[in-house]
């Protein structure tokens, strides 16, 4: 049966991190993901480098895969990767490309590219699990505020309210980097669909905790976690 890997990993993440050069350019997008990323990985996903194929365990979907950094270094924290590998990102012979590979990458439970896709696979995910009378797993789904321009969002924000998958969680790192935005912010996009919805500071962990575990009986959840304008 899958377990929760409770540590702390905040002394090390920052070195780990430091050890992934070559993606600059998308290190605002791993350092809003950061705290999410690890209090994900050190207190709520029952995932362990040796559950990672137990039909039981918790599903961590990466849908905003630019800059995975943070990801990476919570992988090689908790002991899924080698710490060796971040040391070599995107080279020819490299495990870790500039979007994870769930072949390559024991761990990663999608292989992420253009941006919007993930919500739609953690629809998928969850109804396969519900279908499998797998009750216990959770499906949380990481997302950036910008990928909820994509219309895919939509149709499967409507349909996980619809048939109320509850074992459904989608967290949004707001940055303020979306080109549209949402009339009334980006939890009543959400909870006009069904879901319940906690708004956060994206920094706290105390408050990320909570809201990361206050899902509630027959409808998904949403976790928007507020953090600095990537400007």
């Amino acid at each position: 049966m899958a377990t929760t890997l409770t540590t702390d990993s905040s002394a090390r993440l920052p070195g780990l991190i430091r050890r992934l050069t070559g993606d600059e350019k998308h290190a605002p997008s791993a350092h809003s993901t950061i705290d999410v990323i690890q209090v994900l990985y050190d207190r709520v996903l029952r995932v362990t480098p040796d559950t990672v194929d137990d039909p039981d365990r918790d599903r961590f979907l990466l849908s905003k895969g630019h800059g995975p950094a943070a990801y990476y270094a919570a992988l090689a924290a908790h002991g899924f990767i080698p710490e060796a590998w971040l040391d070599d990102l995107g080279g020819p012979d490299s495990r870790l490309g500039h979007h994870p590979d769930r072949v390559l990458v024991p761990g990663v439970e999608i292989s992420s590219g253009s941006l919007g896709h993930g919500l739609g696979l953690g629809v998928g995910t969850a109804l396969g699990l519900r279908a499998q009378g797998l009750l216990t797993p959770r499906v949380y789904v990481l997302l950036g505020d910008a990928e909820l321009d994509e219309g895919s969002n939509h149709e499967a924000i409507a349909y996980a309210g619809a048939t109320g998958l509850d074992s459904l969680t989608a967290i949004v790192v707001d940055n303020s980097s979306a080109s549209h935005g949402w009339a009334g912010g980006i939890a009543g996009r959400f909870t006009v669909n069904g879901w319940t919805a906690d708004t956060v500071d994206g920094r706290d962990h105390t408050a990320l905790y909570a809201a990361l575990t206050g899902h509630r009986p027959g409808q998904p959840h949403l976790v928007v976690a507020r953090v600095e304008s990537k400007g």
